[in-house]
């Protein structure tokens, strides 16, 4: 630590110098375990190898909390000037203009933007070269009412997957650290957005026209009612999802985590089952093993869905 209230972080060629690293970032409010400025550093610099695949290439909405979570949020896309010139960026077209979105592809970035109190990493489905063609497809399984029946999140996953098993979409899961799941689907990258979100609004469609009592795809609450909402809204041009192993802004410093299937039958998950404290526990058993490399064209599956349909 030096004499500022700084320390340094050696994260590979590159030096990183982390800010009032005992800043109070979750207070430990009800029960909750406090977590610093100084401890979210260390949570991203042990995550960095299981995360980095996940970030690499794709452009970045940063969710800010300069005083922590009981303070002011922001979001940012545009990439400050200040930031160093080590750190990648892209410029994108965006309606009436562009933005410079920052690219987060090396663990020293990472550690860069824990310090600028970025607790919260928003990641483009597709990549740099091509963002007009996702290589993710996700499906957001989000509680509809003030509180959450993790049961009911649970149960939708299940039936999610196993249709997606009848397609032969490989497919892989995880907690937001919020409130619900993410089921993610590895695509290849040849459709383009409008196509990719077709198809998975007509998936979650075919899975309501079956339990029409249980879940939705209407996208105002008001229409919901208790039934969990299927959200296929973040397949599109611009739009962001969670990255996983990012850490949310919640009491306790929740991580949104990837799981096996497996583990669904855990009594003890709910989508804040793993904090800065353990989500790198998890990350070692490698829970989406092989499955996100290899990224599935939609037409077979399409077709299958079709037959499904009638």
């Amino acid at each position: 630590m030096s004499g500022d209230g700084s320390r340094t972080v050696r994260a590979g060629r590159r030096t990183v110098e982390v800010h009032r690293p005992d800043k109070v970032l979750f207070p430990g409010d009800g029960g909750a375990k406090e977590y610093t400025k100084g401890d979210l550093v260390d949570y991203y610099r042990s995550v960095a190898p299981f995360m980095l695949p996940h970030l690499r290439g794709r452009p970045l909405m940063l969710e800010r909390h300069p005083d922590g979570i009981e303070g002011p949020r922001f979001m940012q896309k545009n990439t400050p000037e200040n930031y160093p010139e080590w750190i990648t960026r892209v410029e994108l077209a965006k309606e009436g203009g562009t933005v410079c979105h920052t690219v987060c592809d090396d663990t020293a970035t990472l550690l860069y933007l824990a310090d600028q109190a970025a607790l919260t990493l928003h990641r483009w489905l597709s990549r740099v070269g091509r963002v007009e063609r996702p290589d993710r497809m996700v499906f957001d399984l989000d509680p509809s009412g003030d509180t959450v029946d993790f049961a009911a999140v649970r149960e939708a996953a299940v039936l999610l997957g196993e249709l997606l098993d009848e397609l032969k979409l490989p497919s892989a899961l995880m907690t937001t650290g919020s409130r619900g799941l993410h089921v993610v689907v590895p695509v290849d990258g040849h459709h383009d957005f409008d196509e990719v979100r077709t198809f998975a609004r007509d998936v979650a469609d075919t899975l309501v026209a079956g339990h029409p009592d249980r879940l939705t795809t209407a996208a105002r609450k008001k229409e919901r009612g208790e039934r969990l909402y299927l959200d296929v809204q973040r397949n599109a041009y611009a739009q962001t999802a969670v990255v996983p192993f990012t850490v949310r802004a919640k009491p306790g410093a929740p991580v949104a985590t990837p799981l096996a299937w497996s583990q669904l039958d855990d009594p003890g998950l709910d989508a804040r089952r793993w904090t800065v404290a353990d989500a790198v526990d998890q990350a070692r058993t490698d829970p989406w093993a092989g499955v996100m490399s290899r990224g599935r064209s939609l037409g077979p599956a399409r077709r299958r869905l079709n037959a499904l349909r009638g």
